[in-house]
């Protein structure tokens, strides 16, 4: 009986990319699901002005959110607790820190926690604002 050669023997120098795409997309969908989460930390919808500076410098962040509670950076903290935690938090005494405040925040509990900043030694407090647009204004 003739027998036909055939190769039986294949080598696999072949890589299945299909697995690795899949696992990549899957991973890109959940970073473009997860990122505008974890910029926007505590939720605050600061007033709208027609001056807005524009700042990159990092500095420490205290929020006031529509409850009233106040954070420093996104840690919850006590408005007593607030100059030691900026004490111990701050590169060097005196830096500028951003306030952010909700704009349904009274003018009493704003006042209250700049009166802290100002105790804590911070005389220099940037207030977060959002520019005017035509969107805002209808």
């Amino acid at each position: 009986m003739p027998q036909l050669s055939k190769p039986t023997q294949t080598s696999l120098s072949d890589i299945n990319m299909v697995p690795f795409i899949d696992v990549v997309l899957v991973l890109l969908i959940i970073f473009m699901i997860t990122a505008p989460i974890l910029q926007s930390g505590i939720e605050v919808d600061v007033p709208k002005t027609h001056t807005v500076k524009e700042i990159t410098e990092v500095r420490l962040v205290v929020t006031i959110d529509k409850k009233q509670l106040i954070y420093l950076g996104n840690d919850p903290v006590n408005i007593h607790d607030l100059p030691a935690k900026i004490k111990k938090q701050q590169k060097r005494p005196g830096d500028a820190i951003f306030l952010r405040a909700d704009e349904t925040v009274p003018f009493g509990a704003f006042a209250a926690v700049i009166d802290e900043l100002r105790q804590s030694g911070v005389s220099n407090i940037s207030i977060v604002t959002q520019p005017i647009t035509d969107r805002n204004r209808q």
